[in-house]
């Protein structure tokens, strides 16, 4: 990609580099619902286990995943939307205590504490990549947090509603980001 001029073009090259951020979310799905069949065998301490080593995985999975996609799986260097991504990957690192002093708590809490970090990070996907569908998906997350707590649902809801929200989204945001690319194609070869 040619040099980064303005906030539009490290977006651009964000969505491009990351095929629009789809590979992560489909990860995180996979995290959130591999933590609710945790839970259907074993304890919600185990799915607790299973979502943080899930975690752990996400952001390598996804630069996988766009790497056989075709794409980078990485930002182009002097992109200052990298910093950005940075800054919220260590918020949420900072936001997992809280989750887990929650569980202690209300183990059943934890799926929803969860998708309100998760969510809130979310947010920032929104200037990253320039799409507004991350306010809609980190929004969904905090709603179903709460109606989780409200309705005073067990973990396992918890954790496959989390999966559940997150993979609608992913295919959502892999149309998004096959649409972009058909499009950049066809003006490319026009």
């Amino acid at each position: 990609m040619t040099a980064i001029r303005d906030i539009a073009d490290a977006q651009r090259d964000m969505r491009f580099g990351f095929y629009a951020g789809a590979p992560g979310v489909l990860a995180s799905t996979l995290a959130w619902l591999s933590a609710g069949f945790v839970a259907l065998r074993g304890s919600p301490e185990d799915a607790v286990l299973a979502l943080f080593i899930g975690g752990v995985l996400i952001h390598p999975a996804a630069v996988v995943l766009a790497k056989l996609l075709g794409r980078p799986g990485g930002h182009s260097s002097g992109n200052p939307l990298g910093t950005l991504a940075l800054e919220g990957t260590v918020l949420l690192l900072l936001c997992l205590p809280v989750a887990y002093v929650v569980s202690l708590y209300r183990i059943e809490w934890f799926f929803p504490a969860m998708m309100l970090i998760v969510g809130g990070r979310y947010l920032t996907f929104a200037t990253l990549y320039g799409l507004r569908t991350y306010w809609a998906l980190g929004g969904a997350l905090a709603l179903a947090a709460c109606v989780l707590v409200v309705t005073r649902q067990p973990s396992v809801v918890g954790a496959f509603a989390g999966g559940i929200v997150e993979l609608a989204f992913g295919i959502g945001l892999f149309i998004i980001a096959g649409r972009e690319c058909a499009t950049t194609l066809t003006r490319d070869t026009v």
